[in-house]
């Protein structure tokens, strides 16, 4: 797949990466990784493949996951498969934290609720796959590539592991298998080439589960590596047959920006692509479908905090409290009791939502007269930029790497509406310009914008943080209470 540095919008923007996704008549569910965030696994449903609304969040109880506060970013939830077998869904996921490792969940509604975990202590690795053949055997196939059979059940392995295939000589990283019965052959998919700018699919096949696996001749047959393509760092991806009998691949993604060597910040997003069949059987991935309707998909959201339960896109940093986090202590309003003591700390007490559009504008109305809060762009502990009020100065706080620092203050009295514009960056542009501004400010007693201060966006990079997530803008306390009226999230115009 090769094409023009154009823009080419995704299917689930933001923070959606790994995609798994299955059909079940004319229906399909696809769930994505969570990491450190709470609730983990967003699950979306589809008509058309193209246009995705969130219906739930697959782990949603702390008896489902547990994510410790020592934690570090971009641990967590990695790379669920989703499968629907004999009326029932089912998803087999990794928790990379202390004390985890693969586990099942599964769930006759995808809307929820699922089951607690059923934990295999058999399965080693990660990007864990299901996959059941004629005889009703559960083969889970693991990065690697490994695979061995288990009871779903009750999570007993049953039998010996056995090495399958392990992608093209000297690619590293083998790892997100998805086994497929599909005709005569049963095809083994996988990603390679890590997850940056090498990434790629490559797929195999033999006569049945353990093979022996031929590779594909034209391997990798998804990869932007080397091309100047607007998406980069595509892989990790699934396939489904739609009812029509066409075949479509889901698969990872990032829009770099600005120079050299290009900053995405959105995190690794959700693509779709059309995948036909060579006469020798083997699938061919065509140019990346886009929604007819991109606004749609990156739509303005607003939330006044008046109904007692969270929007399935709110996500918290490990957990979610009620003691700390709750929309029921004070009508019309969410309510934030610190825990941590700042940003900085694992333990804060943050809600949020993935950033969704390259360029956009959040606000929220913040009464912290009782303690410190405010308004967050998070990319982990040590990237994030803030603007924060205590009722009588308002503060832009940057933390990149090990330096924190207020860049600048404002007088404020009472409850006040802070906001940051995330926008193009300043010109003139060369090969060292950041993918974005994001300017900090607070709405004044009059309705106009008063601007406090504008950060570089390429600080709030993978390219510069590491990791594996994207922004996420949200509400946070640092002392005492804070309460927030309402939260507003909407895309600019390029």
């Amino acid at each position: 797949m090769k094409g023009p540095t154009v823009s080419v919008p995704p299917v689930i923007p933001g923070l959606h990466p790994d995609p798994s996704i299955c059909r079940v008549g004319d229906d399909y569910y696809l769930a994505c990784s969570s990491f450190e965030y709470f609730p983990g696994i967003p699950l979306f449903h589809s008509r058309d493949l193209l246009h995705w609304t969130q219906i739930g969040n697959v782990l949603d109880r702390p008896g489902q996951l547990r994510l410790p506060a020592d934690m570090p970013s971009s641990a967590g939830i990695y790379a669920p498969t989703l499968r629907h077998h004999e009326g029932r869904f089912w998803l087999v996921v990794t928790n990379c934290a202390a004390g985890g490792g693969n586990f099942l969940v599964s769930a006759t509604d995808p809307a929820g609720p699922w089951s607690d975990p059923t934990w295999l202590p058999g399965v080693p690795g990660i990007d864990p796959d299901l996959f059941w053949d004629e005889d009703g055997t559960c083969w889970c196939t693991f990065a690697g590539v490994g695979q061995i059979a288990i009871d779903p059940y009750t999570g007993d392995t049953l039998g010996e592991q056995r090495r399958l295939w392990s992608g093209a000589p000297g690619a590293k990283a083998p790892e997100a298998p998805h086994l497929y019965r599909i005709g005569d052959h049963w095809y083994l998919l996988i990603a390679e080439g890590g997850t940056e700018r090498g990434h790629g699919v490559s797929v195999a096949r033999g006569p049945g589960p353990a093979g022996p696996f031929e590779p594909c001749p034209d391997n990798p047959i998804l990869t932007h590596r080397g091309t100047d393509h607007a998406v980069q760092n595509t892989g990790h991806g699934d396939l489904v047959q739609a009812p029509d009998g066409t075949w479509w691949m889901v698969f990872l993604g990032v829009r770099p920006g600005g120079g050299t060597p290009g900053w995405h910040v959105l995190g690794r997003e959700t693509f779709l692509a059309p995948v036909t069949w060579t006469e020798e059987g083997w699938p061919v991935v065509g140019e990346i479908a886009s929604p007819t309707d991109p606004a749609v998909a990156a739509a303005p959201f607003r939330d006044d905090f008046d109904l007692p339960e969270f929007h399935p896109s709110w996500i918290s940093v490990r957990d979610r409290s009620p003691e700390h986090c709750t929309t029921k202590e004070r009508a019309g309003s969410l309510t934030l009791h610190a825990r941590g003591s700042s940003l900085d700390d694992p333990d804060v007490v943050f809600i949020g939502r993935r950033q969704q559009q390259q360029l956009c504008r959040a606000g929220a109305s913040v009464d912290a007269v009782q303690g410190v809060g405010g308004l967050a762009v998070r990319l982990d502990e040590r990237h994030h930029y803030a603007i924060e009020t205590d009722g009588t100065q308002v503060r832009v706080i940057s933390r990149v790497g090990s330096v924190r620092a207020v860049v600048a203050t404002a007088p404020a009295a009472g409850p006040v509406v802070l906001g940051v514009r995330i926008t193009p960056p300043p010109g003139p542009h060369d090969a060292r310009t950041g993918p974005d501004a994001l300017t900090f400010g607070i709405e004044q007693p009059d309705g106009t914008w008063r601007a406090l201060a504008t950060l570089d966006g390429r600080y709030l990079s993978t390219e510069v943080a590491g990791g594996f997530t994207g922004r996420v803008i949200g509400l946070y306390a640092a002392e005492g209470t804070v309460h927030a009226d309402w939260f507003c999230q909407e895309p600019l115009a390029d």
